[in-house]
């Protein structure tokens, strides 16, 4: 065991979606006397349940967990208004005694907590409106001319992060890579930068591949579409942050007669999978991760227990 300080020095768990993060971090609460910070852009949204696996009200009742429910759908959330209630929770958590355990797959959002935030302005709600009526091809063309490297990094397929590169540029006259590689570390809290506190779940594309498509399956046996026609009717469509997020976009297109409900669930499947690859990805080359290899068949409990040798002796 380290020292007090140390004790308490926030970790950050992290990871491509269905790794198993959740259930180890649970785990791990238990065994370090932590609480959880959940790090899932979509889980902050009041409503989004089943569609981004948000922790039961059992699993909830287990262990604290931070920063679930904290946006309406009619309301924007972003990494900076993620640092702020992070920075309050971690305050909390330590004023208790016990561990913040950071688990998520939201890989901006570590980041901006551990390097701060990035110089990039505030939304513009005009231009913003301009872009959102502009069509995906003409906005990337735009992006493409004014920023490539911000082009050829960024997701195409997500119009959000295409509209807020956009938009940054529009109003600072400047490419969005450039002002995106300014973090403030001069803001960021005393979080140590080794990979000692920031642990990656890595499974091989097969296991991976396999838990995702069980996952999607059991969303809908769950009522994801009865979920999503729900939320239609609470404003899910007026907020184009929330509508990104996979499974429910999809389903919204069902609900319209574009597809059927089989077809939907494979698309769902796919998109995810592609977003896992994207987010091993950015883990990999914009962190320093302390990375443990999960075999296939694995119980929770032994992954928690080799998690725990990964930190060590100086860990928590």
């Amino acid at each position: 065991m380290g020292s007090a300080s140390s004790q308490l020095q926030p970790l950050f768990f992290v990871g491509p979606t269905a790794v198993g993060k959740s259930e180890v971090a649970l785990l791990l609460a238990e065994r370090l006397r932590g609480e959880i910070i959940t790090v899932d852009s979509m889980q902050a949204y009041r409503g989004l349940d089943i569609g981004t696996a948000k922790p039961t009200a059992a699993e909830q009742a287990r262990i604290p967990h931070h920063l679930l429910d904290v946006a309406e759908l009619h309301e924007p959330f972003d990494a900076g208004k993620f640092v702020a209630l992070a920075r309050a929770a971690v305050a909390g958590i330590q004023s208790r005694g016990r561990l913040p355990i950071f688990c998520g797959g939201t890989g901006l959002y570590v980041k901006a907590f551990v390097d701060g935030l990035g110089q990039a302005p505030p939304s513009d709600p005009v231009i913003r409106a301009e872009l959102e009526a502009t069509p995906l091809d003409t906005m990337l063309s735009e992006l493409s001319k004014h920023d490539p490297v911000t082009y050829e990094r960024i997701d195409r397929q997500n119009p959000r992060r295409v509209i807020r590169a956009l938009e940054v540029i529009r109003i600072t006259g400047q490419p969005f890579s450039a002002q995106r590689a300014e973090w403030k570390s001069t803001d960021a809290p005393a979080v140590a930068r080794d990979g000692k506190r920031i642990i990656g779940l890595a499974r091989s594309a097969g296991d991976l591949r396999a838990r995702i498509d069980a996952r999607v399956e059991q969303m809908f046996r769950q009522g994801l579409v009865a979920e999503t026609s729900s939320l239609l009717a609470g404003g899910l469509e007026k907020n184009p942050t929330a509508m990104q997020a996979i499974g429910y976009r999809q389903v919204v297109e069902h609900l319209r007669g574009e597809r059927s409900l089989e077809e939907t669930i494979e698309l769902v499947k796919i998109r995810t999978r592609q977003f896992a690859k994207r987010q091993m990805t950015w883990f990999r080359r914009q962190l320093s991760v302390q990375w443990l290899e999960v075999r296939p068949g694995e119980s929770a409990s032994e992954i928690t227990t080799r998690v725990e040798a990964l930190i060590g002796p100086e860990g928590p």
